[in-house]
Parts: structure tokens; C-alpha cells; sequence
């Protein structure tokens, strides 16, 4: 808002010692008109700076934008064997038991073009599964496997359009699959957050925090 004011005030500032020059230069006072053209012109600069700092800002604050997808909470049921409870921003939950040393979330991901994202266009996503995983290559292989389905197909898929008819719509981006994943912890706290290079984990409690800090 400051910078939008800024913006503001020098704009109107030019515009009015353009104005004072003009007349001015009629009166044949041509000293006194220069003058004031020369600052009206300085403060339109000036308001023209701002304004292209303002846009650099807001590029930057749309193509880093984060969308909150889901909560989870680990709470251990046995050896490699949790329960993970999601919360969506909706405040819906969801309850599933994982095996293994991780959890993983999987989803489809449409990302928009620069101009279509500052134009406020965010990153349409589709959360897909959640599953254990084992942090050696042997336990994955041959110990027990726990995949969950998220979100059933929907009838009228945004992502499923956009690849179809990709070549009529320039304002897509991007469309890929994303994945995050983390450790398993009792009690452990994480945020699945959405931004334009996919899914983002991150630990919410001091549980989560140390688990991440003893990860391997």
C-alpha cells in the first residue's frame, strides 16, 4: 500500500507541474515554465520507477506463492507402522495406516505461464496418493507395501484437460507429476504446502523437526 501511494503521489505531483509548465509557457514566462516541466518530469520518473519496482515485487511474491494442501499427523501404531491423519484446508480429515521408515504424497500438478500466474491464476494441484516407504532398497523390495488412494478421478479434470488440449490453451505452463517425502515419527507434525515448482513437506512440531534433523 505504501508503494501504491508512493505511485500515487508522484504521479499527481508530474501531472500538475506539467500542467503549472504549460501555462506558464503560454504567460511567455519560459524560465519559469521549463522549470517546472523538468519537475514534473522527474516526479513522472519517479513514479514510473516505482511502478516497475511494485510489478518486479509482485512477480515475485505470485511465482512464490504457496497453497496450504494438507496436515499430517504421525502418530506410531508398531515397528515401521503408523497411522497418518491428513487435515485439508477444508478441515476434512482423512485416516490411513502407513508401513515403513517414510511417507510419501503424490499429485498432479498444472503450473501456468508467468503471465497468467501474476495475473492471479494459481497453481491448480490434485493430491493422488500416500504411502509408506522404506528407507533401504532391501525393505523396499520385499516388505510389506501401503499405498492409498487421496482423491478418486474427477468427472470434469482440470489436468486431464489441460494435457489433452494443451495446444489450444498457451497459458499453461507446465504439467507434471509431483511427490514429497519425509520421515515417520510418533507424533510428528508436517505441512504439504503447493507452489509453482510442486509439492513442498515441512516440519510443523518439535517432533517433526528432530526427526527431519536425525534423517538418513
Amino acid at each position: 500500500m505504501l508503494l501504491y501511494a508512493i505511485i500515487a503521489v508522484c504521479a499527481l505531483a508530474g501531472l500538475l507541474f506539467l500542467i503549472f509548465a504549460v501555462r506558464r509557457l503560454r504567460q511567455g514566462r519560459l524560465f519559469a515554465g521549463s522549470g517546472h516541466a523538468l519537475v514534473g518530469v522527474c516526479f513522472l520518473l519517479a513514479a514510473a520507477t516505482a511502478g516497475m519496482l511494485g510489478f518486479s515485487l509482485l512477480t515475485y511474491e505470485r511465482l512464490t506463492h504457496e497453497q496450504l494442501a494438507a496436515e499430517i499427523m504421525l502418530s506410531r501404531l508398531g515397528e515401521r507402522h503408523y497411522r497418518a491423519t491428513l487435515t485439508y484446508p477444508s478441515r476434512r480429515t482423512q485416516n490411513f495406516e502407513l508401513r515403513g521408515d517414510e511417507w510419501q504424497v503424490d499429485a498432479k500438478v498444472l503450473k501456468w505461464s508467468g503471465l497468467a500466474n501474476i495475473a492471479g491464476f494459481d497453481t491448480v494441484y490434485r493430491l493422488e496418493r500416500i504411502s509408506g516407504r522404506y528407507s533401504d532398497i532391501d525393505s523396499e523390495r520385499g516388505a510389506r507395501r501401503t499405498v492409498h488412494v487421496l482423491n478418486e478421478p474427477a468427472r470434469i479434470d482440470a489436468w486431464e484437460l489441460a494435457r489433452r488440449y494443451r495446444t489450444y490453451v498457451p497459458w499453461v505452463d507446465a504439467l507434471s507429476g509431483s511427490a514429497t517425502f519425509l520421515p515417520m515419527a510418533d507424533g510428528a507434525l508436517y505441512q504439504v504446502s503447493v507452489s509453482q515448482s510442486g509439492l513442498i513437506a515441512r516440519p510443523l512440531n518439535q517432533a517433526g523437526r528432530d526427526a527431519v534433523a536425525g534423517w538418513r
